[in-house]
C-alpha cells in the first residue's frame, strides 16, 4: 500500500454485498473533497464492486490490495 494520508478507516469485514459498498458510500458522504477512505473487506465480490462503485461515482480508487482473506481499498472523495 502506498503512503497516502488516510483520513478515515472503515472495517467491513464479515459483511457481504451490498453492505460494504453502502457503508463506504455513507462514510464518503460525511467526508470532504480530497479526503481519503481506507476500506478493509473480506467479501471476494468487493473487488469488482468497489472498482465499479468508484467508476460510477467518480471517486478515484487510489489503491487496492488483495490477500487470501482480506481486500483493502483506498478511495479519494471527489
Amino acid at each position: 500500500m502506498n503512503t497516502t494520508q488516510i483520513n478515515q478507516e472503515l472495517d467491513v469485514k464479515g459483511l457481504n454485498c451490498p453492505l460494504p459498498i453502502l457503508r463506504a458510500k455513507k462514510a464518503l458522504a460525511n467526508m470532504e473533497s480530497g479526503q481519503v477512505l481506507k476500506v478493509i473487506a473480506t467479501d471476494p465480490g468487493s473487488v469488482k464492486d468497489f472498482a465499479a462503485f468508484c467508476k460510477q461515482t467518480g471517486n478515484p480508487l487510489l489503491a487496492s490490495e488483495e490477500s487470501p482473506t482480506e481486500f483493502t481499498f483506498v478511495i479519494s472523495k471527489r
